[in-house]
């Protein structure tokens, strides 16, 4: 059908999970025209149902561009299912959960040590509010530039909040930063990819997250060439991995992973499982703040209503799942933390 594949994703390259739904459409071969947000053309295009970048916007059944996406997971599984050549999702179902995990993490978890870093130490809060008010307004002046710099900052500052940041947080985001990027840089050693030799949606929310983390922002980056200056280059190459041949057997096996990538299941299972229990606790108790416990340290931050739908969302994959399956994802996940997810023992 023609314009059966003309994709639309709209977005500002500064955006993490912009990175994340570009370079996973670059790998999946999947042509697409990248549209700035707030650009004419993007306001030429369906509107979006939310007040978020990025969105997709994919031809319907006749070939017009009426189908709107929001939110990079769903828009990655709507992806594997309208195009399923080089599927980004593993076909091993247990895998596929796991990958979708991982994908929470960089998603969810990264993105909190993202937005504390950029937000709360001066280099980086400098570098950033000086660059991005312009990556939607390129032609302001340098004098609108630096007032709208401001009004950036301030905004952003006073959000960090949100995502979880504070001084009592601050201490366990930047030691799981360190450790993960420890335990990154061992699994790569083993194997090129989180699952493999191919990436999957975890390794693309874990990329988009590093864009910033790793190459834009000074400080974390600095933690990242202490640790693992292999993360540097492992970011700049998923930007693009349309050469990647990839095929099924490229995926690890459950049966036959390598120590270290139960060694990354443990470092969701430290910090962000208990994070994602206790959020969804608040959120259905209608209480405010989420407050527990991570890493044996004490946390604080306002409950998310999102995270709690994330929550619901890999509970519901787990229940999907056969019994097989559902016993090689317990005994992967077994001893790691994760299992408290689903209840296994």
């Amino acid at each position: 059908m023609a314009g059966e594949r003309d994709l639309r994703v709209i977005g500002v390259g500064a955006s993490p999970y912009t990175r994340k739904l570009r370079a996973a459409l670059r790998f999946r071969r999947l042509p697409f025209r990248f549209v700035i947000a707030g650009s004419k053309e993007a306001e030429a295009l369906p509107e979006r149902p939310l007040p978020l970048v990025p969105y997709l916007v994919a031809p319907d059944t006749d070939g017009a561009l009426t189908l709107v996406k929001s939110d990079t997971t769903p828009i990655l599984t709507f992806l594997d299912e309208a195009y399923p050549e080089r599927r980004l999702r593993p076909a091993d179902h247990a895998l596929r959960l796991l990958d979708l995990l991982i994908e929470d993490y960089g998603d969810e978890w990264l993105s909190k040590c993202m937005f504390h870093y950029r937000w709360s130490n001066a280099p980086d809060t400098q570098r950033a509010g000086a660059y991005l008010p312009f990556a939607r307004a390129m032609q302001m002046t340098p004098q609108e530039g630096h007032k709208a710099a401001e009004i950036f900052r301030a905004r952003q500052i006073s959000r960090i909040g949100v995502v979880g940041s504070n001084e009592v947080t601050a201490p366990v985001i930047e030691a799981s930063w360190r450790r993960f990027l420890i335990i990154f840089d061992a699994h790569i050693q083993n194997t090129p990819y989180l699952l493999g030799h191919r990436p999957g949606a975890g390794d693309f929310a874990c990329f988009g997250q590093m864009t910033m983390l790793v190459i834009t922002d000074p400080t974390p980056a600095s933690v990242a060439f202490e640790v693992s200056p292999r993360a540097y280059a492992w970011t700049e190459r998923c930007e693009d991995l349309s050469g990647l041949e990839a095929g099924d057997d490229d995926w690890i096996s459950l049966s036959d992973a390598p120590p270290t990538f139960t060694e990354l299941l443990a470092e969701i299972g430290r910090v962000h499982v208990p994070f994602l229990l206790a959020n969804a606790a608040a959120v259905t108790s209608g209480a405010g703040k989420v407050r527990c416990e991570i890493d044996g340290q004490p946390w604080e931050q306002e409950a998310f209503v999102y995270q709690a739908k994330c929550l619901r969302w890999l509970r519901e994959a787990y229940t999907a799942l056969s019994s097989a399956d559902r016993r090689r994802v317990d005994r992967a996940l077994d001893g790691t933390g994760c299992e408290a997810l689903f209840g296994a023992s």
